[in-house]
């Protein structure tokens, strides 16, 4: 092989801007050939390519060898699963799966077929900012992680968001709010820089701020293996809303906000320097430092061509789709937490949070009334 047939399934928001960058050529050695929606009027403009009512008729059409997965969250399970035992390599959209059970069993099928490129559509592990970031963790300037903080309050929607699609906002169609749907990058970029956290407690309010079922206002308390403590917050309906991400460990202080990238170096280990000083009051001196970066152009263009060159060269994928049962289990547990009103150990109880989910399905009473949305550039809310 040496060149990859894309199809697409699903043409939402994402899914239309996955079309546009590969119909624009920004892809080397791939090309998108067939597209699938279950909306009618959303095929009209892709009629140069083979188009599909069912995702699952597309990875069954024999024109594909890799598909992109763009559809509602509980979609991805399936349609991961049925390409994968179709022989067709997988890139799917954050998140990987509605649930950690669900993770569980698109991993699997995997499993089943080693040969296959399985990838995740987790495009803030190619962003600098977060690179430069873990460079310092693993290299150790940063010292021992003693302590995290995440204000991610920036992701504000309107009601005509939530309207805008029948499954949105709901337990039986999306599986969460904030946590599964605007916070899944953010917290595959938390577990990516710092590993999984050991416990969780998680304060979520359900329609705080919109007449949804699901959260949308999330507070959570988080303790890594290595004695670390941090705070994530997070919300969609506080304006004009926050994103600081702020790391201090023994050699200094990372702080992340308004596309600056501060380092407050201590020039020596706090801890040692705690124990060897002869003063009540010294402190470490410090160095004031910028880490200078600059946005990727386009991240989901950027692990699309990953993806394309792990197909055709083997070059391993950034975002491994294995890796992504661990932000859909971080979001999991929180959301559990806050519903059992207790702290969490992890791992967490895939079954258990899988009957308390189907729980939360069975005794929904909302009624949903979908309303048309004009179409709107979504894109300046890539950056996280």
């Amino acid at each position: 092989m040496t060149s990859v047939r894309l199809g697409l399934i699903g043409l939402g928001n994402i899914g239309q801007h996955h079309a546009a960058y590969l119909a624009a050529g920004k892809i080397n050695r791939a090309e998108l050939v067939a597209v699938s929606d279950a909306v009618p009027g959303k095929l009209e403009k892709y009629k140069t390519l083979r188009t599909f009512s069912a995702g699952e008729e597309l990875i069954g059409s024999g024109l594909v060898d890799a598909v992109i997965i763009a559809t509602p969250h509980y979609q991805h399970t399936s349609l991961g699963i049925a390409a994968l035992q179709q022989g067709v390599h997988v890139m799917v959209e954050k998140p990987i799966s509605a649930h950690k059970a669900d993770a569980e069993r698109l991993i699997a099928a995997h499993s089943a077929r080693p040969d296959l490129v399985f990838a995740g559509m987790f495009q803030l592990r190619a962003e600098p900012r977060y690179l430069k970031i873990r460079n310092l963790i693993q290299t150790g300037e940063l010292g021992q992680v003693v302590r995290m903080s995440w204000i991610m309050t920036d992701w504000f929607r309107t009601e005509a968001y939530y309207a805008s699609g029948g499954w949105r906002a709901t337990w039986k169609g999306e599986g969460g709010g904030v946590l599964l749907n605007q916070c899944l990058h953010n917290l595959d970029v938390l577990q990516w820089l710092l590993g999984m956290p050991s416990r969780v407690r998680g304060f979520c309010q359900l329609g705080r701020f919109h007449d949804i079922e699901v959260e949308d206002n999330v507070t959570a308390y988080l303790e890594f293996s290595r004695e670390a403590t941090g705070t994530f917050v997070s919300s969609t309906g506080e304006a004009p809303g926050t994103n600081r991400l702020e790391i201090a460990g023994t050699r200094g202080r990372l702080v992340l906000e308004n596309n600056r990238l501060l380092f407050t170096r201590n020039d020596a280990d706090a801890l040692q320097f705690s124990k060897s000083a002869k003063l009540g009051f010294a402190k470490p001196e410090i160095w004031n430092v910028e880490i200078p970066f600059e946005n990727a152009a386009n991240g989901h263009a950027l692990l699309m061509q990953n993806f394309v060159d792990a197909i055709l060269n083997h070059e391993p994928p950034i975002a491994p789709g294995a890796e992504g049962i661990h932000s859909v289990e971080l979001a999991n547990a929180i959301l559990f937490s806050s519903l059992l009103g207790q702290a969490l150990e992890l791992p967490l109880d895939s079954a258990a949070y899988e009957r308390q989910l189907n729980e939360l399905i069975a005794g929904s009473k909302i009624e949903k009334k979908v309303v048309e949305v004009f179409n709107e550039d979504f894109t300046k809310s890539f950056n996280r």
